[in-house]
């Protein structure tokens, strides 16, 4: 309500309330923080109320807000916090009162970010009532000291003339400068949070594997900041403090979007939502929708939506209970009945029955084929290994084909079969088929596990792994670890250390694999030569092919077809 005096008035007394009332009636020079007269006019009733009061004053010299606070603080009524992304300031400047002195709190200046304030002031309140000295503060475009905002202290009231048109509107032209380039971009532009409770090295290594998520996705990588704690918060993930000051810098940043080295529990994120404006996003979150804007095939999309649904069941939280469709009532009656929240859950699972349903039977198609592959009596090798190793960069390189190659995480989906020539005039199937990253969600697995079937027809499994990444170890046994998830630990395996090209001279080598280069053909010799070993003298396929032995010696290259019968377009995770 207009002229109305928001806050703590319990026990004021009318006559005080009326005064307060007046102080709707004055006005403020738009180059002056505050008059004296109206620092007086508050100062005086905030002595004699032994309580806060606090103004909301408009760039006009209009007094919108008057509330009362208690002895240490004032409460800001509901005006709604900035949008996420937006820059430009609100508008107006939040005065109020010190009882005891102090200069402004951690709150008035974490105030002063998240609602775009013009400034935030304190006038300290003599013990006569009479106003003394002002602090006060404004916020700063991002600059190389990371400050947030910067402090005046003023001696007296008097001198509250500071020149604020010229001020506000030299700092509205830089942060609408910036607005306008940083919108151009047209790119989400995300803060990277992790939290190191195993130690500062796994939580550099997990952060810099987010970083190369995000830039898969396509997002813009501002910051990344990592939290050592010894637990995990419960409710914030990384403290309240700490979320605040990440709030304060994504909004220095034009941050769209805040981005977490975890997976959130739903409580998580929802508490993480209330405190800020700003998109979150966890790990999960990412990659799925990594997946679902690379899925081009049907079967592929399926299964991306699949495991989106499985993984915002849980997340799905009503917010308004007027949303209530009611179905009944009164003696005998249901009462409230199936709320927003519910219809929408069960809808969910209907959706998530019905894409089972359609993967299921997409899987009965792909057993045929495969089943149609077997008659021709052609061993199979599937390529794995964690995403971004070179598997495609391989096939292609081994069949002279032209799959989808980039230098970036889950680059394509769908899963490519082809022909494989050896020198002795041999054949098989090559499928690069999946490709993994730690801690791969268990919904996206689940998902796809129709599509990874295809693995379990492997006579042969290439595990690729990029040698020129120090992380290399561990990734090599994450892929070890899904492997035995999927039960294949028994099909026989071959690594090959890729990119060894890019080493450094003197790299101690890595033992029990094959080194080659994708690029330029470094131990593709030796790495067929290894592959006709498992396949036709320790494979399967030894009591029903020719013995090496009594095929003519070639030194031909390997060329390939592609197979007619074994080409397929269901997508699955792949670098």
């Amino acid at each position: 309500m207009q002229n109305e005096i928001q806050g703590n008035v319990l026990g004021l007394k009318p006559a005080q309330l009326e005064r307060l009332r007046h102080t709707f009636r004055r006005r403020v020079d738009a180059n002056e923080i505050i008059s004296a007269e109206l620092a007086r006019h508050i100062s005086e009733i905030s002595r004699e109320l032994n309580r806060q009061i606090g103004l909301l004053i408009d760039r006009r010299g209009v007094i919108t807000h008057v509330i009362v606070g208690d002895a240490g603080t004032v409460t800001l009524p509901d005006i709604g916090r900035a949008r996420a992304g937006h820059l430009r300031l609100r508008g107006l400047r939040f005065i109020h009162t010190h009882l005891k002195g102090e200069p402004l709190t951690r709150d008035d200046l974490t105030d002063l970010a998240l609602l775009r304030f013009d400034l935030v002031a304190a006038i300290t309140v003599r013990p006569d009532g009479l106003p003394g000295a002002v602090e006060w503060a404004h916020l700063l475009p991002e600059n190389p000291q990371g400050e947030f905002w910067k402090l005046h202290h003023l001696p007296h009231v008097n001198a509250a003339d500071v020149g604020l048109s010229s001020l506000l509107a030299g700092l509205e032209n830089e942060l609408g400068r910036a607005e306008k380039a940083i919108s151009s971009g047209g790119r989400e532009r995300a803060i990277l949070v992790g939290l190191s409770t195993r130690g500062k090295e796994a939580a550099e290594e997990s952060m810099a594997e987010l970083k190369e998520l995000a830039s898969s996705a396509g997002v813009e990588v501002l910051d990344c900041i990592v939290q050592a704690r010894r637990d995990v918060d419960p409710h914030y993930f990384i403290g309240r403090g700490k979320l605040q000051d990440l709030v304060l810098r994504s909004m220095q940043k034009m941050a769209t979007m805040i981005v977490f080295d975890a997976d959130l529990m739903p409580s998580q994120a929802r508490h993480i939502a209330d405190e800020t404006s700003l998109k979150i996003l966890d790990r999960t979150q990412l990659i799925l929708d990594i997946f679902a804007s690379r899925a081009t095939s049907a079967d592929g999309k399926l299964q991306v939506e699949l495991a989106q649904l499985k993984y915002l069941m849980p997340r799905l939280v009503g917010r308004d209970t007027s949303l209530s469709r009611l179905m009944g009532g009164g003696v005998g009656g249901r009462g409230p009945g199936e709320t927003k929240l519910e219809i929408d859950r069960r809808r969910a699972r209907e959706r998530i029955t019905a894409l089972e349903k359609r993967i299921r039977s997409l899987a009965g198609a792909r057993n045929v084929r495969r089943q149609k592959r077997g008659r021709r009596d052609l061993p199979v090798i599937s390529i794995v290994g964690y995403t971004n190793a070179g598997k495609s960069t391989l096939l292609n390189a081994l069949t002279d084909s032209s799959v989808l190659a980039e230098s970036k995480l889950f680059a394509t989906l769908d899963p490519v079969s082809r022909r494989l020539r050896f020198p002795r005039e041999r054949e098989v199937i090559i499928t690069d088929t999946v490709g993994f990253i730690r801690d791969l969600p268990p919904d996206l697995v689940n998902a796809f596990r129709a599509t990874l079937e295809e693995l379990q027809d492997a006579d042969l499994l290439l595990h690729v792994v990029d040698v020129s990444d120090p992380r290399h170890e561990a990734q090599a046994a994450a892929v070890e670890k899904i492997l035995g998830d999927l039960d294949l630990l028994k099909t026989p395996r071959l690594v090959a250390y890729n990119k060894c090209d890019r080493l450094p001279p003197g790299t101690p080598l890595p033992a029990g694999g094959i080194l080659i280069s994708a690029l330029n053909g470094t131990g593709f010799p030796e790495l067929l030569e290894a592959c006709e070993r498992i396949l036709w003298r320790e494979g399967k396929t030894t009591a029903e092919l020719t013995e090496m032995s009594e095929s003519p010696e070639s030194d031909a290259v390997p060329q390939a077809d592609a197979d007619d019968g074994a080409s397929e377009t269901s997508d699955a995770p792949q670098a």
